[in-house]
């Protein structure tokens, strides 16, 4: 599989889980009349449901969405060094083009500085909770039960809207692209950077830990 298809595989799967994570924000708070729970629930599932779907899609080729998924599996030696960085620039970008998707479907400016504050303890707490999960999961499908990934990672994100006190974003190019959304699944630009932190460290040890706990025995 050339890099190309690669990345561009990447670049897709990444724009469209913003679109569907934004839009789906933007159609359920205009839906639920006022009723922040009923508009977090819609968002979840959508955003549940299009993470399977574009999973199952791109998976043959690449499916990471996420700069830690792809520093973790590089760091697991299934992908060279090399690619990382175009990797994470593929996700970035297309993740501000997934914002500018969804903006343009709902009549949004195209993109727009959040104002919804997500900071402290809590909340950088919640993202390395959130991110060492994620990637618990990753690593634990990927050596017992590979084809149920989709299923897998939708079912824990799906959970971890709800258990974390961040919303569980769990992905630094998603974070970046949120803070340029002034609407319900955005994050204001001042508090990207301990989310990113969080994520990272907490990608950091669930890859330390998770590849010694699932390694294969030598017996």
């Amino acid at each position: 599989m050339t890099l190309s298809r690669r990345l561009c595989a990447e670049g897709l799967g990444t724009a469209f889980l913003l679109a569907t994570i934004v839009g789906s924000g933007i159609m359920g708070e205009r839906l639920a009349g006022g009723n922040v729970g009923l508009a977090l629930l819609a968002n979840t599932i959508a955003t549940g449901a299009g993470l399977a779907a574009l999973i199952l899609t791109f998976g043959s080729i690449s499916a990471h969405f996420n700069p830690v998924v792809t520093l973790s599996e590089a760091w697991q030696g299934h992908m060279p060094w090399k690619h990382v960085i175009p990797y994470i620039v593929v996700q970035i970008v297309c993740a501000f083009a997934g914002i500018a998707i969804a903006h343009l479907m709902f009549g949004e400016p195209l993109f727009s500085a959040s104002q919804h504050i997500r900071t402290g303890f809590s909340q950088y707490w919640s993202e390395f909770v959130a991110t060492f999960g994620l990637l618990a999961v990753i690593i634990g499908c990927s050596r017992a039960r590979p084809h149920f990934i989709p299923f897998a990672v939708a079912s824990y994100i799906i959970a971890a809207y709800w258990f974390t006190a961040s919303t569980s974003f769990a992905n630094p190019a998603v974070t970046l692209a949120r803070a340029a959304t002034h609407t319900f699944a955005g994050i204001r630009p001042s508090d990207t950077f301990g989310f990113i932190v969080a994520q990272l460290l907490g990608a950091m040890l669930a890859t330390l830990l998770c590849t010694w706990l699932f390694q294969k025995s030598s017996a």
